[in-house]
């Protein structure tokens, strides 16, 4: 199965918008079907494995990600040759449409799930909050949601004043409320960044016992791209794919960011503004430890001439510890999922 999921490598850069959608059906008649629901939804379906992905995504994002311009569960049908079934919306949708109603209507209705030993429902914001509501579908299902808007009815997150323009759509009726939805899923996980309130509270609406909240702080506002440049975002999914990841697992996957250098950037800048010179200077010595980044070197120098004391000493005193430190480059971005498989 590996070896035909390798060979799903479209060339879909630089394709006007309407051969773009041509290439997907192509895609579609090659490895599965693709189907238009609607005027602003489509849903390509890859059958290859055992374990089924469904994702959802905007395909204005899917265009302008300035890499492959395709779909992100390409990667992990060729990495682990699972099947994949993306829905794909042109708009900010929130797939509110009956179109897509009776599409997941009749894949149960068909037994189409039953066809596979897992199922993963995956989606980012907008897109996350349709894969909590679809995994309604089906029972027993795993959810993993990147930022996920729970509903967009101001009677309840009335408070969120982001996507005033889109309250306009119905998020009372089939498939409505995302957090109700999961009630029969398998198991579910939540990033979400808690140092960004509309979020956070978004997030709280799905905490419910077979739901893991993982809490993400000092993200760029794109956890999404933060992940995949930290190698973790097909890692958990591929994890997840497999059964349910306990506390200890999420953990130790999301240790990544201890040796991510925008993210550790964004902790030491926090962390600065708090005026705790003595934090500012632990963070900056154990960030030094692992990459050059001027502003830590600056920090830490400071710290040592103002006095600040430090456990364990690198070598050296005063600045000449801050340019002991190992000059390490900064991590570079490569999201090759294949290397699921080292």
């Amino acid at each position: 199965m590996q070896d035909a999921a390798v060979s799903i490598a479209p060339k879909l850069s630089d394709l006007s918008l309407s051969d773009w959608h041509a290439a997907m059906a192509r895609l579609g008649r090659q490895h599965g079907y693709y189907t238009e629901l609607g005027s602003d939804h489509g849903a390509l379906f890859v059958d290859e494995g055992e374990t089924l992905i469904v994702t959802f995504e905007n395909t204005q994002d899917i265009r302008n990600d300035g890499k492959q311009n395709e779909p992100l569960g390409f990667d992990l049908v060729r990495a682990t040759g699972w099947s994949l079934l993306s829905l794909m919306a042109s708009d900010d949708t929130w797939f509110r449409a009956q179109e897509v109603y009776d599409f997941f209507d009749s894949l149960t209705d068909d037994g189409f799930f039953d066809n596979f030993d897992r199922v993963l429902f995956y989606g980012r914001g907008m897109c996350g909050y349709a894969a909590a509501s679809f995994s309604a579908a089906h029972p027993g299902s795993a959810v993993l949601l990147v930022q996920p808007q729970a509903t967009l009815d101001p009677r309840i997150t009335g408070w969120d004043t982001r996507f005033r323009a889109y309250r306009r759509l119905n998020f009372t009726d089939r498939y409505g409320y995302a957090p109700d939805m999961i009630d029969a899923a398998q198991d579910a996980y939540v990033i979400f960044d808690p140092k960004r309130p509309m979020d956070a509270a978004h997030a709280a609406l799905f905490a419910k016992s077979h739901v893991s909240l993982i809490p993400a702080p000092h993200s760029s506002g794109d956890l999404q791209k933060d992940l995949l440049e930290m190698k973790v975002l097909y890692r958990l999914l591929a994890r997840i794919g497999v059964g349910p990841l306990g506390a200890s697992g999420l953990a130790k996957m999301m240790r990544a960011r201890r040796k991510y250098g925008p993210y550790l950037r964004r902790l030491l800048i926090f962390t600065d503004a708090s005026e705790k010179q003595h934090r500012t200077a632990k963070l900056s010595r154990a960030i030094l430890q692992h990459m050059r980044m001027p502003i830590a070197r600056k920090r830490l120098t400071k710290a040592m001439e103002d006095g600040i004391k430090l456990p364990e000493p690198l070598t050296g005193n005063g600045a000449e510890k801050a340019q002991a430190a190992p000059k390490v480059q900064t991590p570079q971005v490569d999201a090759d999922p294949l290397r699921l498989r080292s």
